[in-house]
């Protein structure tokens, strides 16, 4: 973190979290975050799902809600970004306030339900993206849509010619009875009608699919099943968590989805439990917890093909994204991996 960095993260945790989140975006927009530019190592240059990475350390969906800046964040570091969650109207999501940061625990809690500007709006701003980047987009329903599935789809069709990859989220718990979704039954509808948006495209990118965290060995199995059988590019693993336990700070009972820290071991179990059941033949991108390269590997050797971070950027900073690739650089090395992908589901069992 470079001094001017840490300045501006003292300023920022002294204002209300969301209002913060706003500034940061502003500074990124304004050209005034760090540009480490592309970090990259032949041990680093990654393949997922088709889609070449200069690095497996990506932005997660959240933090870039309205694809607002895209120029910044080319700049950052990251081998991949995805913005979002879009959805096919515009909707203001829950009431204030509804991101609570947990400094004691390094962890946030939010509730807000998908708020963002509409897929019009966003497709807009994506035509626009800076080139060279791979970039994403989570795809989200209306709070209020009498068929979410198909909200799913539109916003496919209508973003999908802008971006690299898209996500099909059905893991937020900030959206009443979303996470129904993920029943094997609902699931397979669902993701039925957003791979045939998505072959409908001029140039078809890969779908990907954002599971929750708070699952059991039985549900980890029967998405497995489904993701593969429906073409499935990859799965995320995972959201947030509805889970409290071991919480020190007074923002613990705020309801809303858990990231940070906290969600480290329980995300790391899913991710070795799903490579387990897709017998490592589905790519998996591994999310939750991760705030130093150490974490990004030890995602990896439990069978990520690539990472996503987020939380841990609200107490380390933006360059925390460039600073893990070239940790991550470092521990290839030193295990002796001529490539990222050597190091795989190397350690898998650990998890298990």
């Amino acid at each position: 973190m470079t001094p001017s960095e840490r300045i501006g993260l003292s300023l920022l945790h002294k204002v209300d979290p969301e209002r913060a989140h706003g500034l940061a975006l502003l500074a990124l927009r304004m050209g005034l975050a760090p540009k480490p530019g592309v970090v990259t190592s032949p041990r680093l240059k990654s393949e997922v799902a088709g889609l070449h990475l200069s690095n497996p350390v990506g932005l997660a969906a959240g933090f870039d809600k309205n694809a607002e800046a895209l120029g910044g964040l080319s700049k950052a570091g990251f081998g991949f970004v995805e913005v979002g969650a879009a959805t096919p109207r515009p909707q203001p999501g829950n009431p204030k306030p509804r991101l609570f940061r947990l400094s004691e625990d390094r962890a946030a809690i939010n509730r807000f339900g998908f708020n963002n500007d509409g897929m019009e709006a966003i497709a807009a701003r994506l035509a626009r993206r800076p080139r060279g980047m791979v970039l994403g987009l989570n795809l989200g329903a209306n709070k209020d849509s009498p068929d979410r599935a198909e909200d799913y789809a539109r916003v496919l069709a209508h973003c999908g010619p802008h971006v690299d990859f898209a996500t099909v989220n059905v893991s937020s718990p900030n959206t009443e009875s979303l996470r129904d979704l993920q029943g094997p039954e609902a699931l397979k509808l669902l993701l039925k009608g957003v791979i045939e948006a998505r072959d409908w495209l001029k140039r078809p990118i890969p779908v990907f699919l954002k599971i929750a965290p708070d699952l059991s060995q039985t549900e980890i199995e029967d998405i497995a099943e489904v993701a593969q059988g429906a073409g499935i590019d990859a799965v995320i693993a995972t959201n947030t968590t509805l889970s409290r336990e071991g919480l020190q700070s007074a923002h613990r009972a705020e309801k809303g989805g858990l990231s940070g820290a906290p969600l480290f071991e329980m995300s790391t179990q899913v991710l070795a439990r799903l490579s387990l059941a897709t017998k490592g033949k589905l790519p998996l991108i591994g999310v939750g917890g991760i705030s130093t390269a150490e974490d990004a590997y030890a995602k990896i050797c439990a069978g990520a093909s690539a990472v996503q971070v987020y939380t841990a950027l609200v107490y380390s900073g933006l360059s925390l994204g460039a600073e893990i690739a070239r940790g991550l650089d470092a521990l290839l090395e030193r295990d002796g991996h001529a490539n990222v992908a050597q190091a795989i589901g190397t350690k898998r069992g650990d998890w298990l």
